[in-house]
């Protein structure tokens, strides 16, 4: 078999069709309600705790940290109440050995040593200065820590949370594995190790990074109807979004606000249909789930996120090249390589190392049309290690990378029109254009036939509704917020997840032509604040500040005497 015709073959194992795209979804729905009805589920389903939205109009001065994945971040934000924010930020690698440590304190003295780091470096004043407490009546806690930071604590892993700033570690993900973590609050563990290095620091609130990606999405792009979901798609892959109350029918323990009728709810959607029921599994997904430090857990994430899509094209590109018959890396001599030399892959090459092969490579992959592929070929001797590699080498790695990229987003935008539906913000599906043939779009649309004959009627109303060019009000939008590599960077990531949502019964063209998806840039780090400030106006008077009052009367008694 040709190398061309082997490469296609591989990559049609990745298709997923539109009756796959919308099996999913129902399978996703099934899977949300039932983490919303009891614990212990596929999808956790877990309450945030938080009950509104922010509007753009806060203000105030925030420390955030983030726990995400390969990375460590510490910032300060400063919200000007005006949908706007300045930021500043440091970012430090986990070191590897500290995701597999032996003991969490380990992990935890770290983070809390790049918080004095941080701290030394750009808020030196506060650092420094003894912590005081003055009274006043400008902040909503009646009292301000002068010295204190309050701090955001983004910890993108499950966690059981009780509280705004309460929860317990269910399980790790994203390559951390330390054992006597699970369990333990998250907070407790870093406060005890911020005390320990006597930080003015108080960790205020407990935010899952598709949280803070609401949260600061809902600021910085505010609206009549509010974000829906805040979605992550980098190393990882994540989403959370605005539930009712009334469908949230678990237990639920802690304090919260009931007034607005709506809590956030963690989705944890990394470990959807982890049974394979509906997901597509290929022999290089059976791999890398074989071979990875959790097995048969987070399946939808191996599908979707940076941390997975380099290992599954790497799996690929191995099985091909075990094939002696297939010319992948290969040539009998220089005279049929452009480059004039012999192609070969060296012992220490990245190829044969596992995860040793970045996700970047997809995006690059996706993005060259350059004569002869001469970018991707850089990078495939970069990145793979192998020598001189001829173009239709490169080509086997474009096919191959596309199909996993387009993949991975179409299965992303399955998460996205399931919470669009369970939500049921489409409500009825109203139009208004300029032109009379979209009455009749409209007609059909509203008949609900549920056979195969009406998916077919959808279908060509769908495809009637750009003809008639109608127009969606910003009050039949529905806002999505997104962040990570992956949609960001990788090209045409966003036209695959749409593409899929248009294939999905009650969404469809007209659907999705409501549905607007927006980069909430610095997310975790901004919702991480923006959650911090709802804790500080949630906060009771604790008895050291009925103390304090009460020794000030007695100061003033003592005077007026």
């Amino acid at each position: 078999m040709s190398l061309l015709a082997e490469s296609k073959r591989v990559a049609a194992e990745f298709e997923y069709v539109d009756d796959d795209v919308r099996k999913a979804v129902v399978e996703f729905i099934d899977e949300m309600n039932e983490g919303l009805e009891k614990n212990a589920t596929l999808m956790s389903q877990i309450p945030t705790y938080v009950t509104a939205v922010p509007n753009g109009t806060e203000k105030g001065l925030y420390l955030a940290v983030d726990l995400g994945g390969t990375n460590f971040r510490v910032c300060s934000i400063q919200l000007h109440g005006d949908t706007t924010f300045s930021l500043t930020q440091s970012k430090v690698a986990i070191p590897k050995e500290l995701m597999e440590a032996k003991t969490a304190t380990e992990l935890f003295s770290f983070l809390a040593k790049q918080i004095e780091i941080f701290l030394k470096t750009h808020h030196e004043d506060h650092f420094e200065k003894h912590i005081k407490r003055r009274m006043t009546a400008s902040t909503p806690e009646g009292y301000r820590n002068l010295e204190y930071f309050k701090l955001g604590f983004t910890f993108s892993f499950p966690v059981h949370q009780v509280g705004i700033n309460r929860g317990t570690l269910i399980r790790w993900t994203k390559g951390f594995n330390i054992a006597d973590a699970v369990g333990q609050d998250v907070c407790v563990m870093l406060q005890r190790e911020i005390d320990l290095l006597k930080l003015p620091v108080t960790v205020a609130a407990l935010v899952n990074d598709t949280v803070g990606t609401l949260m600061a999405r809902s600021y910085t792009s505010p609206g009549k109807t509010g974000t829906l979901l805040g979605a992550i798609f980098g190393t990882g892959t994540n989403g959370a979004y605005v539930e009712k109350l009334s469908k949230i029918t678990k237990p639920m323990d802690g304090h919260f606000d009931e007034s607005t009728g709506d809590m956030v709810v963690n989705t944890e959607w990394g470990s959807f249909d982890n049974n394979l029921k509906v997901l597509p599994n290929t022999p290089y997904d059976a791999i890398l789930d074989k071979d990875s430090v959790n097995p048969g857990i987070q399946m939808f994430e191996k599908r979707i996120s940076g941390m997975f899509l380099g290992e599954i094209l790497r799996i690929a590109l191995v099985e091909m090249v075990k094939k002696p018959e297939i010319p992948l890396f290969s040539d009998v001599n220089s005279s049929s390589n452009d480059y004039h030399s012999t192609t070969t892959i060296a012992e220490s090459a990245a190829l044969y190392k596992q995860w040793g092969v970045d996700s970047s490579i997809l995006s690059i992959a996706e993005a060259d049309n350059s004569v002869g592929l001469r970018v991707l070929r850089q990078e495939i001797e970069k990145s793979l290690g192998v020598s001189a590699p001829s173009i239709e080498d490169a080509q086997a790695v474009k096919e191959i990378a596309h199909a996993i990229g387009k993949r991975a987003a179409r299965l992303a935008g399955v998460a996205i029109g399931a919470i669009v539906l369970q939500t049921g913000r489409l409500g009825s599906l109203t139009v208004q254009p300029p032109k009379p043939s979209s009455e009749i779009v409209s007609d059909i649309k509203s008949l609900h036939l549920q056979d195969a004959a009406a998916a077919t009627v959808n279908k060509l109303a769908d495809a009637a509704l750009p003809l008639t060019g109608a127009p969606v009000s910003e009050d039949d939008v529905i806002d999505i917020g997104v962040d990570g590599s992956l949609v960001e960077f990788y090209p045409g990531f966003e036209d695959y997840m749409r593409e899929a949502l248009r294939a999905m019964e009650g969404i469809g063209a007209a659907g999705e032509r409501r549905i607007r998806i927006g980069i909430a840039k610095d997310g975790s780090g901004v919702g991480a604040a923006l959650i911090a400030l709802v804790a500080a106006r949630m906060e009771k008077p604790e008895d050291h500040v009925n103390e304090l009052r009460k020794k000030l009367v007695e100061v003033e008694d003592a005077i007026e005497e």
